[in-house]
């Protein structure tokens, strides 16, 4: 029995937490409490980190896209104002006004097509926040587990 390892009851890791009153030991267990904490805290914000890279990464073509899009938009307004002059001219029977507003018109919705195609791709850039929402529910829900059963005695198994 000289060569076997033996075994210590108790919590694990409440080895440096036995000594001392039981005023030290709460001060002890606070500060290991609140140690996990400030690591969860910085374990969490790195991994939120993490997602926004990936999100931005994601989002990038949709995002220029998008400003492409509009740029296309604002510069067909004037040629949609000089069609609607021309169509005027055309209608009293003038004649180049409607050349250019079907392409002031085909310029808008071709760069509205765009706008609207890459906007509805924009809310799966940042699915990547999932991995962060996930890990911080399990944290919170260790966090109250610890809360909840803290400075109860954990009951011992009956061989």
């Amino acid at each position: 029995m000289a060569d076997q390892a033996a075994v210590r009851g108790g919590n694990p890791g409440a080895e440096n937490l036995g000594n001392g009153t039981p005023e030290q030991r709460v001060v002890g267990g606070l500060a290991e409490f609140g140690n996990d904490i400030a690591t969860l805290l910085e374990l969490q914000a790195k991994l939120a980190m993490a997602d926004l890279k990936d999100s931005l990464q994601l989002a990038m073509v949709p995002m220029v896209l998008i400003f492409l899009g509009f740029l296309f938009i604002v510069g067909a307004l004037p040629v949609l104002l000089f069609g609607v002059a021309e169509l005027v001219a055309v209608a009293l029977k003038i004649g180049i006004g409607w050349a250019l507003l079907l392409t002031g018109a085909s310029t808008v919705v071709v760069a509205g097509t765009v706008v609207f195609v890459s906007a509805r791709q924009m809310p799966t850039s940042f699915s990547s926040f999932r991995r962060s929402r996930e890990e911080f529910a399990r944290n919170l829900a260790w966090v109250r587990t610890v809360l909840l059963y803290s400075g109860r005695s954990v009951p011992r198994r009956s061989r």
